[in-house]
């Protein structure tokens, strides 16, 4: 009789990946399955990756052929698996937080999964672009004068051994603004921290993004003056057309993350219970989305950069087959899902 191995946990880039979900970190009754992974493609489809090596390369699969690759499976568990593995598929993006989401929509309890959370590396690469929303929670408990570079976890702490007078007195008041018990404070500070993380990881994608994207845009538009778009009325509306659509998403999600910062300035301002469920509500509703086209973008421009790593690099020819093989392919997707977010 042949022992079943058990699953590896996640890699850290895994866990910190938009488009990987490693079904380790989900509990699957078919063993087997658990040493798989979903994989978002360039086209925004999803596949399960059954082995990926060095020598073998990337073993990928559609969800409906995977029966064929386990056919000694336990039929009732099976079944079950493959019903879980569908709704997942459907995620737009497989960062933690929509994960998470999805999964406590499936009725999995996932507070207490560690793997559904950043890497602690990645938690600490973004602690400085935490500093800009922790900073007023600190300076709020300690004064203007407090040193802001605390993180979450470290406020925490401090919240529940204030070794100030004027902290203590602050923090009461804190308390009585959100209508809260002393004692519930640090929760809320976990609470508003783990909000704040997510919208710190976001942030820094789009921001890895942005100038990619735009050197794409200025690539493609070169394309424009050359005989074959020019000379290709149908060719150059959909060229058009893809400028146009990849610009306005840009556009259009850079502005939600200003909306988020306008509302985590306003319930600073004005301190309350409902302000702050109203920012927490604000951010998490937008998850899905923002990993979605955050999620679709960077794959695209990931692609881009791997096939044309200069930005001179390339014919017209070999842009064109590009734009419309590789970025064309799901782009309306990204497109609507942008668009649905903001009608929110």
């Amino acid at each position: 009789m042949t022992t079943e191995t058990a699953p590896p946990n996640p890699t850290d880039r895994e866990r910190d990946s938009l488009h990987i979900l490693p079904l380790c970190i989900i509990p699957l009754g078919t063993p087997g399955l658990r040493r798989a992974r979903l994989v978002k493609n360039n086209r925004i489809e999803t596949m399960v990756e059954l082995f990926k090596d060095a020598e073998s390369g990337s073993g990928q699969i559609t969800l409906p052929d995977l029966p064929g690759f386990f056919p000694s499976a336990d039929p009732e568990p099976f079944k079950n698996d493959l019903r879980t593995i569908d709704q997942l598929q459907r995620t737009p993006s497989f960062d933690v937080y929509s994960a998470r989401i999805q999964l406590r929509g499936l009725g999995i309890e996932v507070d207490k999964q560690e793997h559904l959370q950043l890497s602690d590396a990645k938690k600490a690469e973004l602690s400085e672009r935490m500093k800009q929303f922790i900073g007023p929670l600190i300076r709020n408990v300690y004064g203007q004068e407090a040193d802001a570079s605390a993180d979450a976890g470290d406020l925490t702490g401090m919240l529940r051994n204030p070794d100030k007078e004027e902290a203590l007195r602050r923090l009461t008041m804190l308390a009585e603004q959100l209508t809260v018990p002393l004692e519930e404070i640090p929760r809320f500070v976990e609470d508003y921290g783990d909000v704040f993380l997510s919208l710190a990881y976001f942030q820094e994608k789009l921001d890895a993004l942005v100038p990619t994207l735009n050197e794409f845009l200025g690539w493609t538009d070169e394309l424009r003056t050359s005989w074959q778009i020019r000379n290709d009325r149908a060719r150059e509306r959909v060229l058009k057309r893809i400028i146009a659509d990849l610009s306005d998403i840009s556009g259009s999600i850079t502005g939600r993350f200003e909306s988020f910062e306008r509302k985590t300035k306003d319930f600073w301002d004005d301190i309350s219970a409902e302000r702050f469920k109203q920012v927490r509500d604000l951010v998490t509703a937008h998850h899905m989305t923002v990993g979605g086209v955050l999620c679709g973008l960077t794959l695209k421009m990931d692609l881009w950069r791997e096939r044309f790593p200069e930005n001179d690099s390339g014919g017209p020819q070999q842009r064109i087959e590009f734009c419309f093989s590789e970025v064309l392919p799901g782009l309306d997707f990204i497109k609507s899902l942008e668009a649905n977010a903001t009608k929110g």
